[in-house]
């Protein structure tokens, strides 16, 4: 793996999907989610789902990064996990977006629509991006304690993450997840120095060789 892929940018993108998505669900938390015609109404709520939308989409964006930095080691395993989680991540993103921006506005014009039953559709798609995103995190922590590239007790804690992702939508069951990617965040800006300075940037080498060869040329015109 480069050394780019290593850098301590990505761990601090981790880190603040990681705090973001713990904030938005702490906002959400004291709010009654069977009252949905208040619940959603109010200011407060909708601003926590705005920023756990937001920890969504970067959430995405941390799966990539953190999948660079382990993709040698963890083989085909972590090619599907990533792409598990990744259209796991999209489809529940999309279900947050749905909550956060549609569902205020239809309990302000059509209150009454909270009371039908969902069709089939409706509800095979919910199902589905609740077991995507579930599915999708815990192989890509089972894939990381395989891979054994971070530490195995940030690995253990994406897989809880993912079991407790089921029912991420609703808070607290997203708040496991967030905690561990900030945890994986914090290591990783804390790694990154000692990946990238381990064996010295291209420019370091680069300047080593040419010290080595401007000695070597002027040792031959001394003799």
């Amino acid at each position: 793996m480069t050394r780019s892929a290593r850098s301590p940018g990505s761990g601090l993108l981790v880190l603040t999907t990681g705090l973001l998505l713990v904030l938005a669900q702490v906002v959400m938390w004291p709010f009654d989610t069977k009252d949905h015609v208040a619940t959603t109404q109010s200011v407060v709520f909708q601003l926590g789902g705005v920023v756990y939308f937001v920890a969504f989409c970067l959430l995405l964006l941390s799966l990539i990064a953190s999948y660079r930095w382990e993709a040698d080691e963890a083989g085909r395993l972590g090619v599907v996990a990533a792409v598990v989680a990744a259209v796991g991540t999209m489809a529940l993103g999309g279900d947050l977006w749905f909550e956060t921006f549609a569902v205020p506005w239809i309990a302000d014009r059509a209150p009454a629509a909270f009371d039908t039953e969902p069709t089939t559709l409706l509800a095979l798609g919910a199902i589905s991006s609740y077991l995507l995103f579930s599915l999708g995190w815990i192989l890509v922590g089972i894939a990381s304690l395989r891979a054994r590239v971070f530490p195995r007790a940030i690995s253990a804690a994406i897989v809880v993450g993912g079991l407790a992702g089921w029912s991420a939508l609703l808070s607290p069951f997203g708040i496991p997840l967030g905690l561990a990617m900030a945890s994986l965040g914090v290591w990783m800006m804390r790694t990154a120095p000692a990946v990238r300075t381990g064996g010295g940037t291209r420019q370091d080498q680069a300047r080593a060789t040419a010290r080595v060869d401007h000695g070597l040329g002027g040792g031959s015109g001394l003799d």
